[in-house]
């Protein structure tokens, strides 16, 4: 293997700031010669990004591994190279139990992607490259997209300083660390001469942003500076944390233009004690109020959230509590985790620890409950007409396209199903909405002139 004739596979797996990772490693790669193919069997050797944050991540990050690793043994590729979370969480583990890994990268030895490779192809000992936390993050231009050329992700921060009682990132990827506002518009920048119609604003605790770096929260400001970015068409910030939520973000996301009325807020709970032993720093009284301003100023606004149900010390009556607020709250898009007991984490120390059973009663229950609520809302849709993302053509079929509404973000929301002659992947197009079909939506396009 040469590095102008090497080739290699990519297996990004986890959450969209792992896809990120993933682009990046791939635009390296490709900067030294390395060509991308679809298929591991044949290649010279595979990546595997892996994700470590719960215990299913875990296991199919494993189950890849070791796929990877059977196809080494039967001489299939060269080579394995293993990164992100899980190599950074268990990178003893994960060297024990696969001698076939070649090279082991820790989430912030990211770039040196290319140097693993290059040591496959000139035959070199296994080895291993982890980094500290780096302050400003990695700089995230020059990927290699994976998503469709009209869609990419752009994150603004990396770690996190919030310490949830459940959660392990903090240990994982660090404390939380702004890029420089110049930085992030001048990779929004590049990703919009790519192609971008729709950037999708990421980051641990997205409303928490610029705080380390300038002393206050700067997301409004972030907001307003990538509008001005020319060919982004939508801007869709994700995974704001409920405080932080300043009186000029929602200004700003109240405002309209580019920003759309969407926002991705993770409550995980609403009863106070709950929230107290998962650490996180609210109140149902803060939550609900903050609600209702954001339901008053921002026109159209499509709310989502996720929810941990049976968290160590929940009780019947606050699982009850919280089918009443979801209830009253009506969340366009929601989803429900029973609550995992991650090793490492102060909640696996609580008492009250819930059978399986009960969690996933609550569970069901709930997500019983939301999908009347989607559904209706889903209704409520027939007869608009909206703005719809066109994705991609629906194979086999004539005039078929699977696109999004502002409602929707990529790969967790729901989907339109359109019929239109002439459209293309990354049109926006007014369709009007004739029907639903379960969460998804129906609806015929303006054909393009």
């Amino acid at each position: 293997m040469s590095r102008s004739s090497g080739t290699y596979a990519l297996v990004s797996l986890g959450c969209p700031k792992n896809l990120v990772d993933s682009e990046r490693m791939a635009g390296l790669l490709r900067g030294r010669g390395y060509r991308l193919v679809d298929e591991p069997a044949g290649a010279d050797f595979v990546v595997v990004n892996t994700c470590g944050f719960i215990d299913q991540a875990r296991d199919e990050s494993l189950g890849v591994v070791e796929e990877m690793a059977q196809l080494k043994r039967e001489g299939q590729i060269r080579g394995l190279i293993v990164t992100g979370c899980l190599a950074q969480r268990d990178r003893e583990k994960l060297l024990a139990a696969f001698p076939e890994i070649d090279q082991l990268l820790g989430v912030f030895a990211r770039d040196e992607i290319s140097t693993a490779a290059d040591r496959l192809a000139e035959g070199m000992e296994p080895a291993a490259c982890f980094r500290a936390a780096p302050a400003p993050p990695l700089v995230d231009t020059g990927r290699l997209r994976l998503t469709p050329p009209h869609l990419a992700f752009l994150k603004i921060s990396e770690g996190c300083n919030r310490r949830c009682s459940f959660c392990t990132i903090p240990g994982i990827r660090g404390p939380y660390a702004s890029k420089p506002i110049e930085q992030v518009v001048a990779e929004a920048e590049e990703l919009a001469a790519e192609g971008t119609r729709e950037l999708v604003v990421i980051a641990q605790d997205t409303s928490y942003y610029g705080v380390d770096l300038y002393g206050e929260p700067r997301l409004a400001e972030v907001l307003q500076r990538l509008a001005e970015v020319e060919g982004i068409a939508w801007i869709r910030p994700m995974y704001l944390y409920p405080t932080h939520m300043t009186d000029h973000l929602i200004d700003v996301l109240a405002a309209g233009g580019k920003v759309v009325p969407y926002l991705d807020i993770p409550l995980q709970h609403i009863n106070d004690d709950v929230l107290r032993r998962m650490r996180r720093g609210t109140t149902r009284v803060e939550i609900e109020r903050l609600i209702d301003r954001l339901r008053e100023r921002i026109d159209d606004l499509v709310l989502r959230t996720t929810l941990i149900v049976g968290f160590p010390g929940e009780t019947e009556s606050q699982s009850r509590e919280l089918e009443d607020f979801v209830r009253r709250v009506r969340f366009e898009r929601l989803g429900v985790f029973a609550y995992r007991n991650e090793p490492g984490t102060h909640a696996a120390t609580l008492d009250g620890q819930l059978p399986e059973e009960i969690k996933t009663l609550r569970r069901d229950r709930l997500m019983a409950l939301q999908q009347k609520i989607a559904f209706d809302w889903a209704e409520q849709q027939i007869g608009r007409t909206l703005d719809v993302l066109i994705d991609r053509d629906i194979p086999g079929e004539k005039h078929a396209w699977l696109g999004r509404t502002y409602a929707d973000a990529p790969e967790v929301d729901a989907l339109v199903y359109v019929t239109g002659e002439k459209l293309v992947a990354g049109d926006i197009v007014p369709c009007e909405v004739v029907a639903r079909q379960g969460y998804d939506l129906i609806a015929v396009g303006a054909d393009r002139p």
